[in-house]
């Protein structure tokens, strides 16, 4: 499976979420299918997706809350899975891309290239649904009944090692970072 398919499958099941994504390849690829206010393309801090999520996510229980991650980031702070899981946020799901490799800075390849099973730790952590889709149908399936749900859900779809011709998006931090945030305050004036 291609991440950008898997990407491209859901897309416009995102209009309502606020979107978290980690850096590189998951970041331009979802930016290369059309950016929208709501989406945050976490720059400059790998393994961090998931925390910025969680934050979100507990301010805002009223606001679905959707991470895009990467298996190299979420290994880089494991600690973000038992994290979720103590807090365990119903309105947050939490993609996890695993293409086996840190595509995004030179391609080496993670733990899970030998083993490792990022939705068996998310288990082990304590987060209540994990779903591990094989195909794109299963991807969009899973995806949905994980909004359905309404319960803290770690999906992680093994992708194949291959991104888009650059890593970056032609956003910048800043402004993405300012429209965001804009983009939550109107939410939350919409909500109140």
């Amino acid at each position: 499976m291609l991440r950008a398919d898997a990407l491209k499958a859901i897309y416009d099941r995102l209009d309502d979420a606020a979107v978290v994504t980690i850096m590189g390849a998951v970041a331009a690829e979802l930016q290369a299918l059309g950016h929208r206010p709501n989406f945050f393309y976490l720059q400059h801090g790998m393994g961090l997706a998931s925390s910025i999520g969680l934050g979100i996510a507990l301010s805002r229980p009223d606001l679905p809350v959707v991470v895009f991650d990467g298996d190299g980031s979420v290994l880089m702070n494991l600690g973000g899975l038992t994290t979720l899981a103590r807090y365990r946020p119903p309105n947050l799901i939490h993609v996890i891309f695993d293409n086996e490799s840190l595509l995004s800075v030179g391609g080496f390849p993670t733990a899970t290239s030998t083993g490792t099973d990022l939705a068996a730790v998310a288990r082990g952590a304590g987060v209540p649904r994990t779903e591990t889709p094989a195909t794109i149908d299963e991807f969009v399936q899973a995806f949905t009944d994980a909004r359905a749900a309404r319960e803290l859900t770690t999906i992680v779809v093994k992708v194949e090692p291959i991104g888009p011709a650059k890593f970056v998006t032609d956003l910048g931090l800043l402004e993405n970072r300012f429209a965001f945030a804009r983009y939550l305050k109107q939410m939350q004036g919409e909500s109140v």
